[in-house]
């Protein structure tokens, strides 16, 4: 994750729950755990889906965001079980799209338990970008191997992420494709965020300058470009 020189809990509301339990008196009710997913809807033959997609009231309970890159549109939620969103995805928007994939349990995780100051914020951003790892698998597996002992070898990099006010930073893979989802406080942009992970900082800069090796643009994108903005439906 070259992060883009610009890298959830999405709320961390719950699904209502359609299954009901019994609780006996004094008994600790269970804890709900739920988990992030995405769901991308790739539909080649457009280049807007936004009619497609225009009635999203059926995903309102879950919290979702739905956002859109030319001909992709992703749905990210919490959920407690990934099938369940899929589901109703594939249930009310039928014949929207030529193919499903499905993100779930990503490969890296940042939040704000890594930081010296653990505070979260109330309310969140979430911001969605996206890209491809190059076609060499050695390399594809030098790029899992980099995140995952990132936070004992580079422990600068999430360090820029607490500076920043990162609340949380998640990276999925399907196939080549990667997803980031990057939370910040309602309120605030990456623009003016981003710059603080960098700050006094010149070990971020050097993180960014080896993964951008790992690292090329989806199909479609301009020369030179990698990490691109899903936007919000209608904006």
């Amino acid at each position: 994750m070259a992060l883009i020189a610009l890298s959830v809990a999405a709320c961390e509301r719950s699904h209502p729950i359609k299954n009901t339990v019994t609780i006996k008196p004094n008994t600790v009710r269970p804890k709900i755990v739920l988990h992030p997913v995405i769901v991308e809807l790739i539909n080649p033959r457009i280049t807007s889906m936004g009619d497609a997609f225009g009635d999203t009231k059926s995903l309102a309970e879950w919290g979702a965001n739905i956002n859109q890159w030319q001909n992709r549109v992703t749905i990210f939620a919490m959920v407690r079980n990934p099938d369940e969103l899929t589901r109703e995805i594939k249930e009310n928007f039928h014949g929207s799209y030529d193919s499903l994939v499905v993100f779930d349990k990503p490969f890296y995780n940042f939040n704000r338990k890594l930081c010296t100051d653990t505070t979260s914020s109330k309310e969140w951003t979430n911001i969605f970008l996206t890209a491809n790892l190059v076609a060499d698998p050695k390399l594809q597996q030098e790029y899992l191997d980099y995140h995952k002992t990132q936070f004992q070898k580079w422990p600068e990099v999430s360090q820029g992420f607490c500076n920043a006010q990162f609340q949380q930073l998640l990276v999925f893979k399907s196939g080549r494709q990667l997803i980031i989802v990057i939370s910040i406080p309602k309120g605030k942009t990456l623009d003016e965020l981003n710059p603080l992970t960098t700050k006094n900082n010149p070990r971020v800069d050097e993180w960014n300058k080896t993964m951008s090796k790992y690292q090329e643009g989806l199909p479609g994108t301009k020369k030179g470009e990698t990490w691109v903005f899903l936007k919000p439906i209608g904006s």
